[in-house]
Formats: C-alpha cells, structure tokens, sequence
C-alpha cells in the first residue's frame, strides 16, 4: 500500500512540520503515531519521513530520505471557463490528479452571470480542493490556480500548443492536432451551452487550433477531463497515435 503524502511548509535541515486541519486530521482521524512514515513535500523537494513528535497543533517529522518525484508527461495548461461552481470545482480535483500545471477560470459569454464577481471568494475553497487532490494523487505540488481571466486574456497564452475545444461539429479530433512530442500545450474548455461565434472567430484569428471530442454532447466538466486525459495519454505514449 503506498504510504499517503502530506504538503507542508518547508524541509530544512532534516525536518519539517504540519500544522492545521491537516495535522488534525492525521493525528484524530488517522491516529497516527511516533515513527509512522509518510512522504512530505514541500513543493520542491520530495521525501520519506517518520513522526518525530507532536505539539499542541502541530506533528514534526523527521526525514529519512530524498525520494525522486513523478512527473507528468507533459505541462499543461487548463483555460476552463467559469461554470457553476460545484461542477468547477470538480474540474479542479480531477485536473489536479491528471497533472496540469495550471488552472485559470475564464469569463466566458455565456458562463452564467455573477459567476465572475463570486469566483474570489471561492479561492481558498479551491486551493483547498487542489492541495487535498494533489496529496491524494501524490504530486510534488498542486497545481498553480489563477484569477479569473477574461476570454482575451485568455487568447494571449504563449504555449506552442493552443487547443480550443470546440464542440461545434467540422471541428477535427484532438488527436489530430497533437504534435509529437508534446512537452507542453494549453487547452481551452467553453462553459455550459458552449462558445460563442464571436468567441470562435477570436480564437481562430489567435491562432488556437479548434479540436473536437467527438459528435457526442458533453457536460463542460465532462468535457475538460476528458481533453486532459487524452492530452496525458498522448504525451506519454510520446508518438502521435495513428490514426482510426
């Protein structure tokens, strides 16, 4: 069974600690105990560590190795545009365990309204959600969450590989479009009820490359997920898929 990361602060001179909701929770919930090992990282370094010892709120640990961390195939970037926010959020924790690097919401024509004044509100809502994500699936870090842009904003990413997930049909399948290798590639996810023409001739004038998922109807959550795994799977394979 692998052993559960947790994120904390900083690892210095062979220690580090946990304090908050977290180390509540692995103290009252886990019932952890003085020598129990678990992993730690601290975004930057990696490591096997053992509990040395708890304080009123906190749990020390002390380190036994650097470990080497896994890294996903490829840096992605995720433009997804803001949705209701359960549905969002689920975006986030399910990006968050795929290995993107980066989440920006975006002000679509179409997102619902208010969604964008409301957004800063559920920041810390959502880092919580992508550092839980990140520990489950044992990233190094998770994923770094931006303010909400808006679609032009958006439309200025300096990626290689700008992918605009169109569900519009003629659009041609994302695995079409899919450079080999492919070390990094931003994606573009429209909201519920999908772009808007002025919106798609923006994004054809910036040069992103329209792509498709299919002739199928996705949800807009169902959708980025989707293009991500595809866009994971891709990079590992490390060849561009021959085609059907």
């Amino acid at each position: 069974m692998a052993r559960r990361l947790f994120y904390v602060d900083s690892i210095r001179d062979g220690a580090a600690h946990l304090e908050g909701d977290t180390a509540k929770h692995l103290r009252k919930v886990l019932r952890a105990e003085e020598g129990q090992k678990y992993e730690i990282s601290d975004g930057t370094t990696l490591c096997l560590a053992e509990i040395s010892g708890f304080g009123k709120h906190r749990i020390d640990f002390r380190v036994i190795e650097e470990l080497i961390p896994a890294a996903p195939p490829a840096r992605i970037r995720l433009y997804a545009s803001l949705i209701k926010f359960d549905h969002f959020e689920w975006i986030i924790e399910k990006a968050t365990e795929l290995g993107v690097e980066r989440i920006t919401p975006v002000i679509a024509f179409r997102s619902d309204f208010g969604l964008d004044r409301a957004a800063p509100k559920r920041r810390e809502r959502w880092l919580r959600i992508a550092s839980e994500a990140g520990q489950q699936s044992r990233r190094l870090t998770p994923p770094h969450l931006d303010p909400a842009a808006t679609f032009d904003e958006a439309l200025r990413d300096p990626s290689p590989c700008r992918l605009f997930l169109d569900e519009k049909r003629g659009a041609p399948p994302i695995l079409d479009q899919l450079s080999s290798p492919l070390p990094q590639a931003s994606i573009l996810v429209g909201p519920e009820g999908g772009w808007d023409s002025r919106e798609r001739s923006a994004a054809a004038e910036a040069g992103w490359l329209p792509v498709s998922l299919g002739s199928m109807i996705l949800r807009a959550e169902t959708a980025a997920v989707a293009a991500l795994g595809i866009l994971m799977a891709a990079a590992a394979r490390g060849s561009k898929p021959p085609p059907a």
